[in-house]
C-alpha cells in the first residue's frame, strides 16, 4: 500500500474537494478492513491522503478495526504528526491487547517534541492498567502531573483504575480524594467502587456507597455502581446492607436490570436466603445463561439437586446454552446429593452435548463426587487420568486426600499426600488434612510428626473462623475465643453449658464447655487431637446469635472452612431442643437446620 501518496491535493472549488466529507464520513463509519482501504484508495486517487486531518481519521479507522500493521504503517509515512496521531495509535495498541506498544510510542513521543494531553495520558493509564504495572503506571502519573493534566477526570478516572487492576488501592483512593469534588462524576465513583470489590475490599465499598449517597453531590448511583455493591455485600454476606440496596434498586427504577438482578441472586444466596434468589430469578422475563447459572449454582450450593435439573433442563429447552460454570454448578449438585452416575454422565458428554470440554474443575468435582460416595479407587484412576497440573493439581489431589481421610482409606491417603506434597505451592491444607488421616487410624505418632515438619518448616494454616451478623455489624469468633461477644461472653458460656446438658439427654458425648477436648474433626484449626482447643467457631457464633438475634428470625452463621461432623451434630440437636432454624455457610455449602435435621442430610 503506498503511504505517501504524491498526487496534488485538488483545489477547494473542484468537483473532487466535494467528495472529502464523504469520504471521511465513511472512514467513521467503516467497520472492516476492506471498507477502510477502499475508502484510503479513493482518498489517495481524489488527493486527499496527505492532510494531517484526513490521515488522522485514516489512523483511528485502521485502529477501529484492529488493522494494526497497517496503522503502523499509515503512520510511519506520515510527514507530519500531532498529538492526536500519537494518541490515536497508542490507543489502538491499548486496545488490540498489546500494553507494551503503546507505552513504547509513549516515550518515542516524549523525543519527538509532541507534548501530550489529557487524552494521551488517559489512553497510556489504561495500558498500564492491562499489565497491571503499578510501578509504570506511577511514571504516566507523574508526566501527567507535570503537564497539569492529573486533575482532569478522565485522567484521574483511568489512573485511578489502574492502580485498582494493578493492586494499588490506597494509591486508587488518594487519586480519588485529590479529584475536585464536582470532577467526581458516576464514572469516577463507579470505578473506587470497583476497585475496593475487585480486590476483595467489600466493607471499604459498602462505606463508599454511603457516603456517594449523603456526599455524593447529587450523582445518582447507575446500574453498574449498584450492581458492584451487592455484589460486595454478597463477599461479605452482609444480608442487611444488601436489603437495603436492593431497596435502592427498586427505588432508583432498576428492578429489571438483568446485571443487577443476576449481582442479587448471587448476593441472597451467599447470604443464606435461597428462597429471595429465587423470586428474583422468577422475576426475570428473559434469563441469559449467566443468570440461569447464578441460580443453578446457588440451588447446588444448598443441595436442592431437583431444582438444579429443573433448571438445567430448563434452560436446555429453552435454547439457552451452557457454559462450563453452569454444567460445574450441575456436578456440584450431584456430588453433594450422591448422584454419582448423573455427574458423571454429565462429566463424560459435556463435549458432545453442549461443546464444552471438561477442565481441571470438572475433574475435581467428579474426583469429589466419587470420594464424597466412598469409590476412592474410581476417584483415583480419574484424577491420574485428568493430568492436571499446579494448582489445579493441588486442588484436585486436596479433594482426594479429604476423601481418603473420612473414609479412613490411610494406603490412598498416602498417596494422594505425595501427589500434594510434590506440587511445591500451598500445601498447608494438605499436611492439616494428613495429619487427621493419621489420627483416624490412630498413627499419632505419625500425625505428631507431621505437625512438627510442618513447625520447622514454618507452614501455617489460616485458622478457621465463623461470623454472624447482627444489626449490619458483623461479629466474627475463633475457636476458644469469645472475646468478640463483649459483655455477652460469660451469658454464651453459661447458655453453652446448659444446652450441654439438655443435649447430653438426648445422648450426645461431646463437650460445649470452655474446654472442650478437640476430637480432631475440625481439620481447619491447627491442633490436632486431644489438645484443649475450646469451642469451634460455629457454635460460639450460634450461642452468640441465640442470645440476640430475635426469637423467629433464622440465625445465619458463615464460616470459612468446612463444617466439621461434631459441630454438624451439635447444630441438629440445637435446632430441636429450642426449636429454631439455623443457616450455615461453610466453604462447602449451606446447611439449613430445622427441628433437629439439616438440609443436607448428613451427606456433604
Amino acid at each position: 500500500m503506498t503511504t505517501r501518496p504524491q498526487l496534488s491535493m485538488a483545489s477547494p472549488s473542484s468537483p473532487a474537494a466535494a467528495l472529502k466529507p464523504v469520504l471521511i464520513h465513511l472512514l467513521r463509519g467503516a467497520s472492516d478492513l476492506a471498507s477502510v482501504a477502499a475508502t484510503h484508495a479513493k482518498l489517495v486517487k481524489a488527493g486527499f491522503a496527505s492532510p494531517l486531518a484526513s490521515s488522522n481519521h485514516l489512523l483511528a479507522a485502521y485502529c477501529r478495526c484492529g488493522a494494526m500493521c497497517c496503522a503502523r504503517d499509515l503512520f510511519d509515512g506520515m510527514r507530519d504528526r500531532d498529538v492526536v496521531s500519537w494518541t490515536t495509535l497508542m490507543s489502538g495498541y491499548a486496545a488490540a491487547a498489546r500494553p507494551r506498544d503503546a507505552m513504547s510510542l509513549l516515550r518515542a513521543m516524549g523525543s519527538s517534541g509532541v507534548r501530550p494531553n489529557a487524552v494521551t495520558f488517559s489512553t497510556a493509564a489504561c495500558a498500564c492498567a492491562r499489565l497491571a504495572d503499578a510501578g509504570l503506571g506511577r511514571q504516566v502519573h507523574a508526566q501527567a502531573e507535570v503537564a497539569g493534566c492529573a486533575r482532569d477526570a478522565v485522567v484521574a478516572t483511568s489512573l485511578l483504575d489502574m492502580y485498582a487492576k494493578a493492586g494499588g488501592v490506597e494509591d486508587a483512593r488518594a487519586v480519588f480524594d485529590a479529584m475536585a469534588a464536582p470532577a467526581r462524576n458516576a464514572v469516577s465513583w463507579g470505578a473506587m467502587l470497583a476497585a475496593y470489590a475487585q480486590n476483595t475490599l467489600g466493607d471499604e465499598a459498602i462505606r463508599l456507597f454511603a457516603e456517594l449517597r449523603t456526599h455524593g453531590g447529587g450523582v445518582a448511583p447507575n446500574h453498574f455502581m449498584l450492581a458492584t455493591v451487592v455484589s460486595a455485600c454478597a463477599g461479605m454476606a452482609r444480608l442487611g446492607i444488601g436489603r437495603c440496596v436492593h431497596g435502592a434498586v427498586l427505588r432508583l427504577g432498576y428492578g429489571n436490570n438483568d446485571v443487577i438482578s443476576v449481582a442479587l441472586v448471587d448476593m441472597y444466596s451467599k447470604c443464606g436466603c435461597y428462597e429471595y434468589s429465587r423470586k428474583v430469578f422468577d422475576r426475570i422475563e428473559q434469563p441469559s445463561v449467566v443468570t440461569y447459572t447464578s441460580i443453578i449454582v446457588a440451588a447446588a450450593k444448598y443441595g436442592r439437586w431437583r431444582c438444579v435439573l429443573t433448571l438445567f433442563n430448563e434452560m436446555v429447552d429453552q435454547g439457552v446454552r451452557p457454559n462450563d460454570v453452569t454444567l460445574l454448578g450441575v456436578m456440584h449438585a450431584c456430588s453433594h446429593s450422591g448422584l454419582v452416575d448423573t455427574g458423571l454422565q454429565l462429566l463424560r458428554s459435556m463435549q458432545s452435548k453442549y461443546g464444552v470440554a471438561p477442565c481441571p474443575s470438572h475433574y475435581t468435582s467428579a474426583v469429589d463426587m466419587l470420594g464424597r460416595a466412598g469409590r476412592l479407587e474410581e476417584a483415583f484412576e480419574l484424577a491420574k487420568e485428568a493430568q492436571v497440573e499446579g494448582n489445579d493439581a493441588l486442588l484436585l489431589w486436596n479433594s482426594l486426600l479429604s476423601a481418603c481421610r473420612t473414609h479412613k482409606r490411610l494406603d490412598l491417603a498416602t498417596m494422594a499426600g505425595q501427589r500434594v506434597f510434590n506440587n511445591q505451592q500451598d500445601v498447608a491444607g494438605g499436611l492439616v488434612m494428613m495429619s487427621n488421616a493419621y489420627v483416624s487410624a490412630g498413627q499419632i505418632d505419625n500425625a505428631a510428626a507431621v505437625r512438627s515438619s510442618m513447625r520447622l518448616r514454618g507452614i501455617r494454616k489460616d485458622p478457621g473462623c465463623s461470623w454472624i451478623e447482627v444489626k449490619d455489624t458483623p461479629y466474627v469468633f475463633y475457636a476458644g475465643a469469645i472475646s468478640c461477644a463483649g459483655a455477652w461472653a460469660d451469658e454464651v458460656l453459661m447458655l453453652l453449658d446448659e444446652l450441654e446438658s439438655k443435649m447430653r439427654e438426648r445422648g450426645y458425648r461431646g463437650r460445649l464447655g470452655s474446654a472442650r477436648v478437640s476430637d480432631a474433626h475440625e481439620d481447619e484449626e491447627e491442633e490436632g487431637k486431644g489438645v484443649m482447643v475450646g469451642v469451634h467457631s460455629e457454635i460460639l457464633a450460634l450461642a452468640f446469635g441465640l442470645l440476640v438475634v430475635p426469637k423467629g428470625m433464622t440465625i445465619r452463621v458463615m464460616k470459612n472452612l468446612r463444617m466439621c461432623s461434631d459441630c454438624h451434630e451439635v447444630f441438629k440437636l440445637i435446632s430441636g431442643i429450642i426449636e429454631r432454624e439455623f443457616v450455615v455457610r461453610d466453604l462447602n455449602r449451606f446447611h439449613h437446620f430445622k427441628m433437629g435435621s439439616c438440609s443436607c442430610n448428613d451427606y456433604w
